[in-house]
């Protein structure tokens, strides 16, 4: 976690962090088969292009799979290395080194330059802004010498490298036509058709040749779909399908069910700049509302664990001394009452069929906030439409994340008033500041207290209902092995598994 690390030592420990976050199988890894992948993926949302949002999980695992990001999740600390072999903070605290992999090559056999990363970092700057790339213009990411990049925020970030996690796919410089694209990672693309795709695997990846043949790629519209068709043997691998499918593959001895813990939040979030839920009063009340302990077995069917309001249960400086809010309904009412909520309207409750349990947790909350006197709608929206009209305007939706393992994380995309993903409309003075004194931390001793004060303030006053987090449920063939482990975006790094006979 801590970039108080040196590189040497962040690296290594790194390095021995991807050996564990996989699954261990019985026998030796052996070369050679196809492995057949189910997720999840809705027609209206596929994209190609590595730089635009990736809201399909079969779009970001295909595009995982055929492009290397510089950085990508790890166990210990919780950032590895990918296209970037190491990184080092310069004597200017708003600089960081980060040098490409020896042996790093496009899948035409072209070596990867500082020019193609560049280019890529600032075409990414510019399509997503500060939320992906947190420096104050694309020329903060400049070449230095022909395999390294130094890349100048804004203002000291001690936490770059992790920031940078899975958000930075390198391109061939000059690139934007990704029909037929050239990456780097460890495999190639084949062939695709609407969301469905064929990887070979890149016999010159610089990670090493992956064991694995071919991946085979298939978007499924819904969990169900995707459980049976593991079930019947059609995929050998559902990722993500969720606990429902879980819980039907337990105990079945051909299956094999991998749980991943701090894997998925969905939280309920509260537009807190304008609107009725404005009055911090009004969202503790909604918090006190909540049985969370029902949410867990119901929506996660018990693979899973209450959460506190706070993203990045994962975190190493997750405050566990913050008491744990529990159902208080006459709490509830009475910080209603002082707020002079109208219960006498219905809310409107928006969320989309795109997490697994997302539109059953909307469901199960209207059924609780009702004991509380507050009247809620549910309206499933398809995803294109949720995130072109309701994503960042609505008073009260659901969202996902896939990730809950970094506070910082949560903080610089979508609670900063700075960033362009501010789900609530969060802009708190307070909370800008203990971010920004997070990032330009000299110790651990610092940072940790600065994420400590921004975790107070989501509990307090926050825009978030974090009723808990969801374990991650892939279910596979008994037949796969070596199957990522880590909880979130990890669960895409497939290139180490492997099939026994």
């Amino acid at each position: 976690m801590f970039a108080g690390l040196g590189t040497t030592a962040l690296v290594a420990l790194a390095a021995c962090s991807s050996t564990d976050s996989s699954a261990g199988g019985s026998g030796s890894p052996a070369s050679g088969g196809t492995l057949r992948v189910g997720a999840l993926g809705q027609p209206s949302k596929i994209e190609q292009d590595p730089h635009q949002t990736l809201s399909n999980d079969s779009d970001f695992l295909i595009t995982s799979l055929v492009f290397d990001a510089l950085t990508v999740p790890g166990t210990d600390p919780n950032v590895a290395p990918r296209l970037a072999s190491e990184w080092v903070q310069l004597d200017d605290l708003r600089k960081w080194k980060f040098t490409i992999a020896d042996g790093a090559s496009f899948h035409d056999g072209t070596p990867v330059t500082s020019d193609d990363v560049v280019w890529s970092m600032r075409r990414l700057r510019e399509i997503a802004g500060e939320t992906k790339v947190p420096v104050a213009s694309a020329q903060d990411i400049v070449a230095d010498g022909p395999n390294a990049v130094i890349i100048t925020t804004a203002s000291p970030n001690r936490e770059l490298p992790l920031l940078l996690r899975l958000m930075t796919f390198t391109v061939k410089k000059d690139t934007t036509d990704f029909t037929a694209p050239v990456g780097t990672g460890p495999f190639k693309l084949e062939s695709y058709r609407d969301g469905n795709a064929r990887l070979i695997r890149n016999e010159n990846w610089h990670g090493g040749t992956p064991l694995l043949e071919a991946i085979e790629v298939t978007r499924f519209d819904s969990t169900t779909a995707m459980a049976n068709a593991v079930i019947a043997g059609q995929i050998d691998l559902a990722s993500n399908v969720g606990a429902v499918a879980g819980r039907t593959a337990d105990g079945r001895g051909e299956l094999t069910v991998v749980r991943r813990s701090n894997d998925v939040v969905i939280p309920i979030v509260m537009r807190t700049s304008d609107g009725p839920f404005a009055d911090p009063r009004v969202r503790e009340a909604l918090r006190l509302a909540v049985d969370r302990d029902a949410m867990v077995k119901q929506v996660t069917s018990g693979y899973g664990t209450i959460a506190n309001d706070v993203l990045g249960t994962g975190d190493p400086t997750y405050d566990s001394s913050l008491g744990q809010r529990s159902r208080e309904i006459d709490r509830a009412k009475q910080l209603l009452a002082e707020a002079n909520f109208d219960t006498g309207q219905t809310y409107t409750l928006f969320t989309k069929e795109e997490a697994a349990g997302e539109v059953d947790s909307a469901k199960l909350f209207a059924t609780q906030a009702a004991e509380i006197g507050v009247k809620i709608d549910v309206v499933t929206q398809d995803a294109n439409v949720f995130y072109d009209d309701t994503w960042l305007k609505a008073p009260l939706y659901t969202a996902n994340w896939g990730t809950n393992d970094s506070v910082i994380f949560f903080a610089s995309k979508t609670m900063y008033s700075g960033t362009k993903w501010n789900e609530s409309g969060f802009k708190d003075p307070e909370f800008d500041a203990a971010y920004l004194e997070a990032l330009s931390a000299a110790d651990d001793t610092t940072y940790q207290a600065a994420s400590k004060k921004l975790q107070e303030i989501q509990y307090d006053r926050g825009g978030y209902l974090v009723w808990g987090m969801a374990d991650g449920v892939d279910v596979a063939s008994s037949k796969v092995q070596g199957l990522p482990q880590l909880g979130g975006y990890g669960r895409v790094q497939l290139e180490k598994a492997w099939l026994s006979s």
